[in-house]
């Protein structure tokens, strides 16, 4: 999941797949005055019915998890972190009915260490 901003999901548990677009990333205290990092996606089914998704991921357990992993926080790993969770929402069909998903922490924790495989093995390490 390298790629955020376009990219496919699914099948969902009902075969469906989607194609999905980063609409934006911006911080949730500016438009809902939440302690969040919100990343919108905008997903399109194989009929061309639309969906948005809203993945909120909270600034506190964000830093905590960079800073376990020993990286920074940066607008690209939080999209890719949203996009990781969307995708595992898609597959699973949990939490499809909703607009806003907040990610747990063990959620961020696990999306990490499955980026920082992903990118390890980009690099060829």
């Amino acid at each position: 999941m390298l790629n955020f901003r376009q990219f496919e999901a699914g099948p969902d548990p009902f075969g469906r797949k989607y194609r999905v677009l980063l609409q934006w990333l911006q911080t949730a205290i500016s438009i809902r005055h939440a302690d969040t990092v919100d990343v919108k996606f905008r997903l399109t089914a194989e009929d061309n019915t639309h969906t948005a998704k809203t993945i909120a991921l909270p600034h506190a357990d964000l830093l905590a998890v960079s800073q376990a992993m020993g990286r920074p926080m940066d607008d690209a790993w939080c999209g890719r972190l949203a996009a990781l969770h969307l995708g595992e929402l898609v597959r699973t069909g949990e939490d499809m009915e909703k607009d806003l998903v907040t990610v747990l922490r063990p959620g961020l924790e696990r999306h990490a260490r499955e980026l920082a495989e992903a990118e390890r093995q980009a690099v060829g390490g």
